[in-house]
């Protein structure tokens, strides 16, 4: 046998080798192939950036999960209670000014695992913070099974750098977000505030946290600033004017609480919301009082004669009755043992216009009796105010509905007895006799008059609100809104005196005052909402308490001087409420 014979008798009988894994093969031909040379080159380039990029996927994964871990793992190491105040979006006004915005503020913790003597660090830390309560202090560090324990949230600078000079083992500090409100109590029913760890308790605050914030923060995606601010509907300076008058009138009329309401009619929107006294949301414990309440939206209220306008608009715009309707006062209204009586009695028969205008209640009382009960309720329904009304503030009060509603109910609610409501929800009512005849729900977010009209639902005809425009200006020409005839503006309103309820019985003494003011009466833009709870008598106002006698007269200060803010130009060309307002009421009707 020759010996390549051999060589190939031997090969053939030894093992094959193993295939070439296939991740080989293709390396093997991309690198010293046949394949063409520039084939091969754009195949290295690929490898090399898959390489690139694959590196750089990892690294900034890793970075992504550090970012969104930082904190929650800080918040992890103490105990349940503890969390990082996260941060939050800007609030501001309808011009761009802040309502509320975060600042860093650093917050002073101990890890109880790094301390060498505790007794010492408790006695260091109090001696630079006098206002540590020793006993909470030593029991947090004392606990060595704690990796992290709060000390003191939102330190001062000066405090941070006491501590710091210290230089205690196991002592540090967290760079924090608080919350901070550069207008103090200009607006503190509206925005609400925050607890230590940043998380909305009311107002706005809350209901960003309610819309979706809170799960941000959870999920640890809102740790930075990037947020978009939020857009109120509230015009600052507009406000600090109401806030201003309000407190003057409370202090002027002696009264417990003063509040008041800017509106636009077109859009719904919410331009000043004041009720005072009002807190400092800097100073969150002022919130706690009782008497600090928002007695716009958080309370209810029998909202007195203001509630005539509902009345009379239900029976003007079902046809049973016009503006030439009479109407008999000669005598008081008996129904069983009670008696309705008019404050003003003319004791004579009375023109609808002259209902109005007298506030009669005997003569909105037989309006309301004409409609029957049933229809009385459905209106009233529909115009909002018997189911509680829902804004973007979370305090919102349920109305106060009679369980049994009879005639005699329909009776004292005619003008404004019986039923209590919040007084943004009456507003909103209102605001729709004036507009036009559509309910749009009120907010607290800036919106246009297109949005404001996909929400918007016809409540009454255009010629009934027409007719109601009349009226109020009429009133404030010849009736009980004298004094709120602001020259140039051309006002209209209602006024309202309501006795309140103390013991089960109306009081004759403690009174709720409401008036409200649309402006210009001929093509209504605002609606302005003024309350005074338990006004007094006082020099110049000649023993009486009663609206037209405070309300009113602070609703004509108000637009005296909001007004111009809201670029509005007073008019001297104006004609009396029978030749204008009459007019447009007929061409409404066309």
């Amino acid at each position: 046998m020759s010996e390549a014979a051999a060589i190939s008798e031997v090969a053939a009988a030894a093992p094959a080798a193993p295939p070439e894994p296939w991740r080989r093969r293709v390396l093997r031909a991309l690198l010293y192939g046949k394949a063409d040379r520039h084939a091969k080159a754009r195949g290295r380039i690929g490898l090399t950036m898959i390489a690139f990029t694959a590196v750089y996927a990892v690294i900034a994964g890793r970075l992504i999960v550090y970012a969104m871990t930082t904190d929650s793992h800080i918040a992890r190491r103490g105990t349940a209670g503890d969390a990082v105040a996260t941060a939050r979006p800007d609030i501001v006004d309808r011009r761009g000014e802040v309502l509320a915005t975060d600042v860093k503020a650093p917050s002073l913790f101990g890890e109880p695992k790094r301390l060498i003597d505790v007794d010492e660090a408790v006695e260091l830390l109090t001696a630079v913070m006098p206002d540590l309560d020793t006993k909470e202090v030593r029991d947090r560090l004392g606990n060595r099974k704690r990796g992290f324990a709060w000390l003191r949230r939102e330190i001062t600078p000066k405090q941070q750098q006491d501590v710091y000079k210290l230089g205690i083992p196991g002592i540090g500090f967290l760079t924090e977000n608080k919350r901070v409100y550069p207008n103090g109590s200009e607006v503190a029913h509206l925005i609400g505030l925050v607890n230590v760890d940043n998380q909305g308790i009311a107002g706005i605050e809350k209901w960003l946290d309610n819309s979706g914030l809170a799960a941000l923060h959870a999920a640890g995606l809102a740790t930075d600033r990037l947020q978009e601010p939020v857009n109120l509907s509230v015009d600052l300076r507009v406000q600090h004017t109401v806030r201003d008058e309000l407190i003057a009138a409370r202090d002027k009329f002696k009264a417990k609480a003063a509040a008041g309401l800017v509106t636009d009619v077109r859009t719904g929107e919410v331009l000043s919301m004041v009720s005072v006294p009002d807190f400092d949301p800097n100073n969150p414990k002022e919130a706690n009082d009782p008497t600090r309440i928002n007695r716009l939206t958080t309370g209810v209220f029998e909202m007195g004669s203001t509630f005539k306008a509902l009345t009379l608009a239900m029976g003007l715009d079902s046809g049973k009755f016009t503006l030439n309707s009479m109407l008999d006062a000669r005598q008081s209204l008996r129904y069983g043992r009670f008696t309705i009586h008019d404050y003003h009695a003319t004791h004579r028969t009375l023109t609808l216009p002259e209902v109005f205008i007298h506030s009669s209640n005997i003569g909105t009382a037989k309006i309301a009796l004409g409609m029957g009960v049933e229809h009385h309720k459905w209106f009233l329904k529909k115009m909002g105010q018997l189911d509680r009304l829902y804004t973007e503030l979370p305090e919102s009060a349920m109305p106060l509905v009679p369980k049994r509603w009879g005639e005699l109910n329909t009776i004292t609610i005619a003008f404004g007895h019986g039923l209590s409501v919040a007084p943004l929800q009456a507003t909103m009512a209102v605001g729709a006799l004036m507009n036009g005849g559509m309910m749009i729900p009120p907010t607290f977010l800036k919106r246009t008059e297109e949005e404001a009209q996909k929400l918007a639902v016809r409540v009454i005809k255009p010629e009934t609100s027409a007719m109601m425009r009349y009226l109020m200006r009429l009133n404030a020409e010849k009736g009980s809104a004298k004094k709120v005839d602001v020259p140039g503006y051309y006002v209209g309103g209602k006024t309202g005196t309501a006795e309140k309820v103390v013991g089960g019985r109306y009081s004759k003494t403690k009174l709720l005052t409401t008036f409200m003011a649309v402006l210009p009466a001929d093509k209504p833009r605002y609606l302005i909402t003024v309350l005074l709870d338990e006004p007094q008598a006082v020099p110049g106002t000649y023993g009486f308490a009663t609206s037209g006698w405070n309300a009113a007269p602070t609703t004509a200060k108000i637009i005296a001087r909001v007004a111009p803010l809201l670029g509005l130009e007073p008019r001297l060309d104006l004609l009396p409420a029978d030749q204008y307002l009459l007019a447009n009421m007929k061409q409404a009707a066309r």
